[in-house]
């Protein structure tokens, strides 16, 4: 059965990102084909206290959502810390500028049963539009297909991509060793934006996708994805904000958005609908 593969990674505090993205695939796609929905995850909490991984129950939580839209749909969590531990404890990149889960997509090439297309998302990012216009991008001949960086492509290289979004051709990326030569950097070299910087150094052949692809400042009608990443402001004076789509009261407040507001209606509902089941649940566990 062909799928729609979409691998996100994180801590225990991804669930907002996980869900309300999930929420935009699902709502904004009128493809039938279901979704498999992968979750890297590790408990790290030797570097931070708040470095845990996500649990299986919220990770059971977004199944349940995600079959209430297709009953094919599923969420696979995969528990990557012992690899990590192997690969990159104590590595130079360890305290890299976001985390150390932005480098778990580096491990895609050592997990059995990966499908051969894998989509790698981060989870600040919401679909304005069907997934399959990106999903079926034809990436033969190419490791991964992916956006040029808004920033980056004036400051560093005019092809540097931001890797928030990685269409992966997983077949051609085991050939050349892509992954393996990544972890290698990370292991040995400290970079500024390790993860990306270690894919891109990585690369033999990249396709590169139009900005509407991974859009990291504006939302336009043609957009397929809005990645809230952070970004500069000018006015009233220049300096950065890092606000997410789960953010909600400052998203609408400085963009203004209402393309969003089904996805993010359904998200108050079941973020509240989880909370009010698991604080039912732990009240039924204390009194047995």
């Amino acid at each position: 059965m062909k799928r729609f593969n979409i691998l996100f990674s994180g801590n225990d505090k991804v669930f907002d990102g996980i869900l309300t993205c999930m929420l935009s695939a699902f709502k904004r796609t009128a493809d039938p084909r279901p979704f498999s929905i992968y979750v890297m995850t590790m408990d790290v909490s030797r570097i931070k206290p708040e470095y845990t991984a996500i649990s299986q129950d919220k990770c059971d939580f977004l199944e349940q959502v995600a079959k209430s839209y297709n009953g094919e749909n599923r969420v696979i969590r995969l528990d990557v810390t012992d690899i990590y531990e192997r690969e990159f404890a104590g590595s130079p990149n360890e305290q890299c500028y976001c985390s150390p889960y932005t480098l778990l997509r580096l491990f895609l090439d050592l997990i059995p049963g990966i499908p051969k297309k894998m989509l790698y998302l981060d989870v600040d990012l919401l679909f304005n539009r069907d997934i399959a216009l990106l999903y079926d991008t034809d990436i033969r001949g190419y490791e991964y297909a992916a956006a040029r960086d808004h920033y980056g492509k004036f400051l560093l290289n005019p092809n540097y991509i931001n890797a928030g979004v990685l269409l992966f051709n997983m077949p051609l990326c085991k050939k050349t060793g892509l992954f393996e030569k990544a972890r290698e950097l990370i292991k040995t070299t400290k970079m500024l934006f390790a993860d990306q910087d270690a894919i891109y150094r990585s690369t033999t052949r990249k396709k590169m996708l139009s900005q509407r692809f991974n859009d990291q400042k504006f939302l336009y009608k043609k957009t397929v994805i809005r990645h809230f990443s952070k970004r500069l402001f000018y006015l009233p004076y220049p300096h950065t904000e890092n606000i997410k789509q789960w953010h909600i009261s400052r998203m609408y407040r400085v963009f203004g958005y209402t393309a969003f507001d089904d996805i993010l209606n359904e998200y108050i509902y079941l973020k509240g609908k989880y909370e009010h089941e698991t604080e039912a649940s732990e009240k039924t566990a204390d009194i047995t």
